[in-house]
């Protein structure tokens, strides 16, 4: 199996999300969302099937050789948490799981900040926004779903749709910059984790610096002279994972921010 690394607290992020309570509230107060901390998905770094591996392991479910990157972005599209170097056949929420990020959040020790007081009594200290390839969760908080959605949900959906959508935009500028992690290439499997750690450091200097970001760079010309956009290895889940994963608290947390949409 690939070596991996992770990398917990991106440049001056040492103690993940724990002092960032303000500008969470400043970032995702206007969506609704108070108290949200940043959002979390996957992106696939395609490369060659390595050497002396199992290739079915690394063959993901688009049948490409790629590695697994879980990443948390703050509204800004600073990379706060990235965990990188599983085979791209392995689930995100089995990547969550592997990763240090889950062990922090279900002990405690991920959201510490003040806490913010929502409808049903409903206390939360913070939460990353995710997609349905999450349980919803007392710590990450997914779509509704579904087709025949009551309005307050339908409402819900849209808003945290728009507001994840950080976590694609941030990955359209981090492998829009260094298109490497674009192509499937060859790589040294053993420093494939610290280069992608290290280009994650980098586009959190660059948007501090204030570098501005050309979105034509996710545009590209296929063989058939047809303009496309460029994938970003991101996989949309096949299906919702079931919600009886989720606690009765983790569900009313999410019934309590879509009640709070709807009174604002």
């Amino acid at each position: 199996m690939v070596k991996t690394r992770e990398f917990c607290g991106v440049w001056k992020h040492r103690s993940l999300l724990r002092s960032e309570t303000s500008q969470a509230e400043g970032d995702h107060r206007y969506k609704g969302f108070p108290n949200c901390h940043g959002c979390i998905d996957c992106t696939h770094i395609y490369v060659d099937k390595p050497a002396n591996a199992n290739g079915e392991d690394y063959c993901d479910r688009k049948r490409r050789f790629s590695v697994q990157a879980q990443v948390v972005v703050d509204m800004n599209l600073r990379v706060l948490d990235v965990f990188v170097g599983y085979p791209g056949s392995v689930h995100d929420m089995r990547m969550l799981h592997l990763s240090s990020l889950w062990e922090r959040a279900e002990s405690g020790q991920l959201f510490t900040g003040p806490h913010v007081m929502l409808s049903f009594g409903v206390r939360t200290n913070g939460y990353l926004l995710g997609d349905n390839g999450y349980p919803q969760s007392e710590w990450i908080v997914v779509p509704y779903g579904g087709l025949a959605q009551h309005p307050t949900e339908a409402r819900f959906d849209n808003n945290q749709k728009t507001a994840r959508g950080a976590v694609e935009r941030a990955f359209g500028r981090l492998k829009g910059m260094w298109r490497l992690f674009l192509r499937t290439h060859k790589c040294n499997m053993d420093t494939l984790p610290q280069q992608f750690i290290a280009v994650c450091i980098l586009h959190n200097i660059l948007i501090d610096a204030g570098i501005p970001f050309d979105d034509n760079l996710l545009w590209e010309v296929d063989p058939d002279g047809v303009r496309r956009r460029v994938d970003l290895g991101m996989h949309a889940p096949l299906r919702p994972v079931c919600m009886e994963l989720s606690t009765r608290d983790a569900l009313i947390l999410r019934d309590a921010l879509a009640e709070r949409m709807g009174a604002q």
